[in-house]
């Protein structure tokens, strides 16, 4: 049985991938769930895979490296999924350093916790074993032409601490695969919507501010395009990257569903 480590997987994303896994592999993998439970972690998100006995939530900060060192040590894992990352844009701005701390030194925990136990004493590494990073389209700024795209090749760009501190973690993974031969891969995705979002992010808020009859906040003159990414269809994407992915590759994951944040808000009314 393959045993998958998921970290931030009471978060948003990581708590759809938990539901996709099991939908798709049922009782045919186990899955550990280490999630800190900050503001956008929440165990109300698994209330529907909490009794099943291929589950297990460890609540850990990934950057404590005792306590991974450990997870690792005592359970065989095959693969690592890490979504575990501060990601709010605003927040970054405000309190950088957190980011940093999360973002950057907590991937090193992970990966130096992986690499210890997969690592042969010859330098090369156990048949099987995957650590699949998950990153953001940020780190590569704005593109000039909103009908443009951003490709795997596309120079690194970020403009916010945020964008900056999962660039530092997507060039430290790729620092371990050059160095190490460490077997890893990196996605990039675009934004995401769907169940279990934080309530801060833009879909939720207008719709949960709609509801409520209060003010519907629009950054700028709202003219700023965004690709937008079922959840859901992330989550197969992760998917197809572990099962087929090139050890070193990175991989961007989008919609194709190019929208103006002011067509966004529009559509939310409208369908209101």
């Amino acid at each position: 049985m393959r045993t998958y480590l998921v970290t931030g997987g009471a978060g948003f994303i990581g708590s759809n991938f938990v539901y996709y896994m099991f939908r798709k592999y049922g009782d045919d993998i186990r899955l550990i769930n280490v999630d800190a439970l900050t503001y956008a972690g929440n165990l109300e998100n698994l209330k529907g895979v909490e009794d099943r006995k291929n589950y297990t939530f460890i609540k850990a900060d990934i950057r404590n490296k005792e306590t991974i060192e450990k997870i690792f040590a005592e359970n065989d894992i095959d693969v690592v999924v890490h979504f575990a990352a501060e990601s709010h844009v605003d927040r970054s701005i405000v309190n950088p350093e957190v980011f940093v701390e999360t973002n950057v030194l907590g991937t090193a925990v992970m990966l130096n916790a992986a690499k210890a136990v997969w690592e042969n004493e010859d330098g090369s590494f156990k048949e099987g074993k995957k650590f699949l990073h998950v990153s953001t389209d940020e780190v590569y700024g704005s593109l000039s032409d909103p009908k443009d795209y951003f490709y795997e090749t596309t120079p690194y760009d970020p403009h916010s601490p945020y964008s900056a501190s999962k660039a530092s973690a997507d060039f430290l993974v790729k620092a371990y695969v050059d160095t190490y031969h460490f077997p890893a891969c990196i996605t990039n995705c675009s934004n995401n919507y769907g169940p279990y979002q934080f309530p801060e992010k833009l879909i939720p808020l207008i719709i949960n501010n709609a509801l409520s009859g209060k003010k519907l906040p629009v950054y700028g003159d709202g003219k700023n395009v965004r690709d937008w990414l079922y959840v859901d269809d992330h989550c197969k994407g992760i998917d197809m990257v572990i099962e087929k992915g090139r050890i070193g590759e990175k991989y961007n994951i989008g919609g194709h569903n190019e929208r103006e944040n002011i067509q966004i808000v529009k559509t939310i009314i409208k369908t209101l």
